[in-house]
């Protein structure tokens, strides 16, 4: 394998909240969530005199990237690298699953529709419900093992867990095989655009850039734009206690 944590299936959140509504693709409506876990993070590190300049900085990191330019198409520069892909938003409120895995799928073949990969993970009203029937779903198509189901059950994750997802990035987009997270975003840290409650999603990393250590991002959503840069804090917050097809 190319490379790979030892960690058992999680499959449920590890944040205390209930659910008001289970929407579709995996979107909810939550109270009583957390704080995100770079924000905890700086509170517990710096103390209370010093958590308010620690969460700016990092809310200040997170606008700078959301407002960085994409590139048009697939582009190539040192330390920076974006992949091609054919662009879809979901076609329902609960193929955020397929439509990520549409999106995977498009920068190496021509993809089946949402519906086909719908019909394939299988996505219900519900949802997709793990992960891992996104990475079958990936290799059954390209005919590789190259993709292989990673968790991130610790919230917030551990060094080792982020040291092995920004390889990924790397070894993936290099090898033009796009990143398909499944992730949690509370209202309090949220990719840009996305509506004032947590949300239960897909979405598909496309691109990095080394200089500022930020991931470019497909998001069938339609919350905000169709594509856009996160920090890799931000994206290494948001994917636990779920994990991601690389």
């Amino acid at each position: 394998m190319r490379g790979h944590l030892n960690q058992p299936p999680v499959r449920l959140g590890r944040r205390t909240t209930t659910k008001l509504k289970a929407a579709a693709c995996g979107l909810a409506l939550v109270v009583g969530v957390s704080m995100p876990s770079a924000l905890a993070n700086a509170v517990q590190v710096s103390g209370i005199g010093g958590a308010p300049a620690a969460m700016t900085a990092v809310q200040t990191a997170n606008a700078a990237a959301a407002a960085k330019k994409v590139p048009a198409g697939g582009y190539s520069a040192q330390g920076l690298r974006t992949l091609n892909i054919q662009f879809q938003y979901q076609q329902t409120g609960y193929w955020c699953g397929p439509a990520a895995t549409r999106i995977a799928l498009s920068a190496r073949i021509s993809p089946p529709s949402q519906q086909q990969l719908a019909n394939e993970l299988p996505t219900t009203t519900n949802g997709t419900d793990w992960i891992g029937q996104v990475t079958r779903v990936l290799n059954n198509h390209l005919g590789t093992g190259w993709y292989e189901t990673k968790e991130m059950p610790n919230d917030p994750p551990t060094q080792a867990q982020r040291d092995l997802l920004w390889r990924d990035v790397i070894l993936d987009i290099d090898n033009n095989y796009p990143i398909v997270a499944n992730i949690v975003a509370p209202a309090n840290n949220h990719p840009p655009g996305y509506p004032n409650y947590t949300i239960w999603h897909y979405f598909t990393v496309i691109g990095y850039d080394t200089s500022d250590s930020t991931v470019l991002i497909a998001d069938p959503a339609g919350f905000g734009p169709a594509t856009y840069w996160l920090t890799f804090n931000q994206l290494a917050t948001l994917i636990p206690p779920k994990g991601y097809s690389a």
